[in-house]
Order: C-alpha cells, then sequence, then structure tokens
C-alpha cells in the first residue's frame, strides 16, 4: 500500500462525518435526497472538491504542470493524496446512500467518481507530452466540478 493511499485510509477512519452519515436513519431521509448537501460528509466531499478543483485550475493557468519534476514535487504528492482521499469520501458516500435504500443516480454518480479519481490520477503522471498533460488536468478539473454539482444541484425528475 502506497504511503500515500495509507493515509487516505486512516483519515477516512478518522473521519466523524463519515461515522454521522452512517447513523443517520434511512427512513428519515426524503426520497430525492433533499437536503443532503447540508450533511456533514456532503459538505466535506464539495468543499474538498471545491478546493482540488481550484489548485487544479491554478495549475492550468499557471503552465505550473509543464514545470519539471513537476509529478515527484510536494505540491503533485500532497494534490495526488488528497484526491485520493477524496476519492475514498465519495466511496463512503455511495455506501451510505446504497445502505439508506436510495436508487437516485447519485449513489452510482458517487461510486464512478471514486472509481474515476485513480484512473485520471493516473492519466496525468503517464502524460508523456504538454498536451496530453493539459488534457489530463482538464479531466480532472470536469471530475471535481462534476464532484460538487451531483451533490449540490437540485434533484431532477423527467416524464417518463
Amino acid at each position: 500500500m502506497s504511503c500515500g493511499l495509507a493515509l487516505a485510509t486512516a483519515l477516512l477512519l478518522t473521519n466523524p462525518d463519515v461515522a454521522l452519515a452512517a447513523s443517520v436513519d434511512p427512513a428519515t431521509v426524503p426520497a430525492d435526497l433533499t437536503g443532503l448537501a447540508a450533511e456533514p460528509l456532503f459538505v466535506d466531499i464539495v468543499s474538498r472538491s471545491g478546493r482540488l478543483k481550484g489548485v487544479a485550475e491554478g495549475w492550468a493557468v499557471s503552465g505550473a504542470v509543464h514545470a519539471p519534476g513537476f509529478l515527484t514535487g510536494s505540491e503533485w504528492l500532497t494534490f495526488r493524496t488528497e484526491a485520493t482521499a477524496l476519492g475514498e469520501l465519495n466511496m463512503q458516500g455511495h455506501l451510505i446512500l446504497k445502505s439508506r435504500e436510495s436508487e437516485g443516480d447519485m449513489t452510482c454518480i458517487l461510486r464512478g467518481l471514486s472509481e474515476d479519481l485513480p484512473v485520471r490520477l493516473a492519466d496525468m503522471e503517464a502524460a508523456d507530452s504538454p498536451g496530453a498533460r493539459d488534457l489530463a488536468l482538464a479531466e480532472l478539473v470536469h471530475l471535481f466540478d462534476d464532484n460538487i454539482a451531483v451533490i449540490t444541484s437540485p434533484a431532477q425528475t423527467f416524464p417518463e
């Protein structure tokens, strides 16, 4: 297990928001998940996503991702660790919603985000040209944006 993954796991195990969200009685949660954005775990996910999105956007503007040694530097390694922890929180959110028997898209989307983050981080590290690195960074920004939107956007219903 990498140090980053070990740290992310340790942080999750000590995160009181995960335990609090897991303790919510499923019967008290509206079927359309209104109010979910106010629960501490989901507030934390939105906050972390917003911060990481801001960092990634800053790198895109400054071109910092193209600096020699960027991917071995402390900024990237810290970012990677924090993004990995966010992915784990997304999975916790997925599992909690699933335990509440939520059938909404959010349950699946949170799982997808948790699975996609490591892939996008690996894409960033595998990028072998400035264009590929820019694309990988843009994909990370989109993931963070999706993470925010899926929690904060009101539920939508579509006519059948």
